[in-house]
C-alpha cells in the first residue's frame, strides 16, 4: 500500500501542490472500501485532485454536478425502450471513482440516491439489482461558506461517508509554486501527462493488505472509548454512532498501511480521530452559538483517555 500511494503522489504532484493530506485520507478511504466527503471553499482544486487521482489508478471515472432540479434517475440510470425492448441505461454512478459535486446542492431525494450505492455497492432500478464496478470510491464536495439554496446532508447519510477531508487554501511558498506550473489558456499542461500507476487489481490487492494490519487488543479498547466518550459530551446533542468506531478502527489500519506498517498504534487512531468522527458529531445549538464544536469535543476527549502503552 505504501508503495502505491508513493506512485499515486508522484503522478499528482505534477498538478498539484500542497494537497498530499488531503490524498492522503482519499486513499485512506478507497483502501477500506469507504468515501469521502471533501469541504472547501470554491478554487482550492477539489475536482482536478478528483480527475488526476482517478487517471493515476487507471480505472473510470465520472463528475456529476448536484442541482436542484436533479433527479435521482439522473444519477442512478433509467429504464428505457431499445430496439423494442424494456433495458437499463446505467447513470453515472456506474464508475470506479464518482465525483459528486457540491452534493449539498440538490434535494433529499437525490441525495438519497446515494445510499445504496455507497452502502451496498449495487443501484436497485424497477425491484432489479445492478452490481457497481469495483473499486467504487464516492468523493462528494461541499462548499462551507455558501448555504442559500442548499440542502444539508442528513445525519442518517453523513454516517455513510468514512472520512470528512477538509481542503483549505495552500499557504504563500505553495500558492506561489502553483502559479509557476505550465498552463495553456487556464489547463494545467501537465494534467495529460498524469499517468496510470494502479489498476483495478492491484488496488483490490493493496485493499487485501489493509486487511490483514493488525490491531492490538488495548488499541481497540482506545478506539471504542473514544467513539463511546463522544455521547457523553456537555454540548453534544448526538454522538458518534457504533458504525463509526468501525471506521475509524478501518481508516486507522489503511494509515498503518500507508505508512509501511503491519499494526496500529494509538497514534493512527487519533490522528483520525476527527476526519472520522468530527462530522457524526452532532452539536447542541447553545454549544454552537458559543463556538463550541466536534474539534473541540474530539480535543478534550483525546485529552482524558489514557493512551496505551
Amino acid at each position: 500500500m505504501k508503495d502505491l500511494r508513493d506512485q499515486i503522489s508522484a503522478e499528482i504532484a505534477k498538478v498539484s501542490v500542497g494537497q498530499q493530506s488531503v490524498l492522503n485520507q482519499a486513499l485512506i478511504a478507497l483502501a477500506v472500501g469507504g468515501h469521502a466527503l471533501i469541504e472547501g471553499p470554491p478554487g482550492v482544486a477539489k475536482t482536478m485532485l478528483a480527475t488526476a487521482l482517478a487517471r493515476s489508478l487507471g480505472v473510470t471515472f465520472r463528475r456529476v454536478q448536484f442541482t436542484p432540479d436533479m433527479l435521482p434517475s439522473d444519477l442512478t440510470g433509467t429504464m428505457t425502450v431499445r430496439d423494442g425492448t424494456l433495458t437499463f441505461r446505467p447513470g453515472p454512478v456506474f464508475t470506479n471513482v464518482l465525483l459528486a459535486d457540491e452534493i449539498n446542492r440538490t434535494p433529499p431525494k437525490t441525495q438519497a440516491a446515494l445510499l445504496e450505492a455507497m452502502q451496498e455497492g449495487q443501484v436497485t432500478v424497477d425491484g432489479v439489482s445492478h452490481p457497481l464496478p469495483r473499486p467504487f470510491l464516492v468523493l462528494a464536495t461541499q462548499n462551507p461558506i455558501e448555504f442559500d439554496g442548499t440542502y444539508p446532508l442528513p445525519e442518517a447519510q453523513l454516517d455513510r461517508f468514512l472520512i470528512k477531508i477538509t481542503a483549505g487554501y495552500p499557504d504563500k511558498e505553495q500558492e506561489i509554486a502553483l502559479l509557476r506550473m505550465p498552463r495553456r489558456g487556464l489547463e494545467l499542461a501537465a494534467m495529460g501527462t498524469v499517468s496510470p500507476v494502479a489498476s483495478a487489481d492491484s488496488i483490490e490487492n493493496a485493499m487485501r493488505s489493509v486487511d490483514g494490519v493488525t490491531v492490538a487488543p488495548d488499541v481497540t479498547a482506545y478506539a471504542a472509548a473514544i467513539v463511546r466518550a463522544t455521547r457523553d459530551q456537555p454540548g453534544v446533542a448526538l454522538g458518534a454512532s457504533p458504525r463509526a468506531g468501525v471506521h475509524l478502527l478501518a481508516a486507522s489500519r489503511a494509515v498503518a498501511a500507508l505508512t509501511g506498517r503491519a499494526f496500529v498504534t494509538p497514534d493512527d487512531i487519533a490522528a483520525m480521530a476527527l476526519p472520522v468522527l468530527g462530522h457524526r458529531i452532532l452539536m447542541r445549538p447553545e454549544a454552537e452559538i458559543e463556538g463550541y464544536g466536534p474539534t473541540d469535543v474530539l480535543a478534550t476527549i483525546l485529552r482524558s483517555i489514557p493512551v496505551p502503552r
